[in-house]
């Protein structure tokens, strides 16, 4: 029995030897990552205290006025589409419709997410903005359909609804395809990644929707300048 008890020591030392070497990794894989700032050229890097945050570069003002107007433009776009279920049996339309709502409203909750990242405002403050004009006391971005042409488009049916629809979004996608390019046009603006490859799908998806409506009005499609 003393032979039994004189072997097993080992063996419990080396079982305890190996729980606290799993401990001591468990304890480590739960401590904070190690937050590195590379230094200078010529300079070292320095370790930075664990509760570091990364921090967004300062977004361009153009970039900021750019997602909070596109914001508002799409909004009347998804305020279009809302008509589609009640104002016309077209099935055509209502593919059409849904697919422009769809993305839409999607980009509208990345344009709010980017701009509370960025501490930003979602609306754009109440006073008037380089490419924007004002009517009926509210602010309208490039290509956004009037009053008039909103109320026009709400009381017709059908075949004059389906026309009225068309050329309406056709005008509303060719209006947000100019903000982009204001935006481009505007020294410093642009170069945040999101907001770039973001604006870019909106260009691309855009030129392809005014391409479909203008085949569904009979029109052979028109290549928008780039």
């Amino acid at each position: 029995m003393t032979d039994d008890l004189g072997l097993m020591k080992p063996f419990h030392f080396i079982l305890g030897c190996a729980l606290a070497c799993l401990l001591s990794l468990s304890a480590s894989a739960q401590q904070a990552p190690v937050v590195v700032q590379p230094g200078a050229p010529g300079q070292p890097t320095k370790v930075l205290p664990p509760t570091t945050k990364p921090k967004l570069p300062p977004s361009a003002p153009a970039d900021v006025k750019f997602m909070q107007g596109m914001i508002m433009h799409h909004a009347q776009a998804v305020e279009m589409t809302a008509l589609i279920d009640s104002h016309t049996k077209n099935k055509e339309l209502h593919t059409l419709g849904a697919r422009i709502s769809r993305s839409q409203a999607d980009e509208i909750k990345f344009m709010q997410r980017w701009l509370a990242t960025r501490g930003e405002p979602t609306a754009p403050p109440m006073h008037h903005m380089p490419g924007m004009d004002m009517s009926s006391h509210s602010m309208m971005m490039p290509g956004m359909l009037t009053p008039k042409q909103m109320e026009a488009l709400r009381k017709a049916k059908d075949a004059e609804f389906d026309r009225l629809f068309l050329e309406g979004m056709i005008q509303h996608h060719t209006g947000a395809l100019t903000m982009v390019k204001d935006l481009f046009d505007t020294a410093g603006a642009g170069q945040d990644a999101e907001l770039f490859n973001f604006t870019t799908e909106v260009d691309s998806g855009q030129r392809a929707e005014i391409r479909i409506m203008q085949t569904m009005l009979g029109e052979n499609p028109k290549e928008e300048k780039q």
